[in-house]
């Protein structure tokens, strides 16, 4: 028979395997936990690495639209900035027109082109100078022009659909040049020289700083 001495000399043995046993679980969880759910010891030099090349992307995307709408802003005021991208936007287009049928990459790079430069130029006249017109009384001008732009949208979309092959793409190129001219002549000649006679200096200056603005982040 055992004597007490070696019950408990036999239970000790058995409750050091057991602890020994749970240690060894414990410390295979805890891999397996580090392993799920932790970047791990060398992990620190790649997520800075990583955060440090996503800091020199943004810097230098915002270094080009600054750039960018820097060189608009070195054009004048509010007016003359939008009349630029008038031009800006007429280039491209004669620059489509003057393709044939076998260049369809230069055609849907310049449609990429013409569609930026289009959105970003709509999004300053939507967000500062339509709104400011309708506070000058230009009200009917200036939903006549914004519904123009839905219609600017709608050739965008369709030469996009037709692709750049199709034998009509000239034709709708030209259609959408004449429309973007009509508009362009209609805020330069008329609507814009008719609202800044009525604006002092320094609501002129507002809203070339806000079209700026604006320009930079759609850049």
């Amino acid at each position: 028979m055992a004597t007490r001495t070696q019950n408990r000399q036999s239970n000790r043995a058995t409750s050091n395997r057991t602890t020994s046993s749970r240690s060894d679980t414990t410390r295979s969880r805890s891999r397996d936990n580090r392993s799920a759910f932790s970047w791990g010891d060398g992990a620190g030099p790649v997520i800075a690495a990583a955060l440090g090349g996503m800091a020199i992307g943004l810097a230098a995307n915002y270094g080009r639209k600054a750039l960018m709408q820097g060189m608009e802003a070195a054009v004048g005021d509010w007016d003359e900035i939008l009349a630029a991208e008038h031009d800006v936007a007429l280039a491209i287009f004669d620059k489509m027109l003057a393709t044939d049928e076998s260049q369809t990459f230069k055609r849907k790079m310049l449609l990429m082109k013409l569609t930026h430069a289009l959105d970003k130029h709509a999004h300053q006249e939507e967000m500062v100078v339509y709104p400011a017109l309708r506070e000058a009384g230009i009200r009917v001008e200036a939903d006549q022009l914004e519904t123009e732009h839905g219609e600017v949208k709608t050739y965008l979309y369709q030469l996009q659909d037709i692709g750049p092959d199709a034998p009509n793409w000239l034709e709708k190129v030209r259609e959408f040049r004449a429309l973007i001219s009509r508009h362009a002549n209609m805020e330069e000649e008329e609507v814009f020289p008719r609202f800044k006679q009525e604006l002092s200096e320094d609501q002129d200056a507002r809203i070339t700083s806000l079209v700026n603005r604006d320009g930079f982040w759609m850049a």
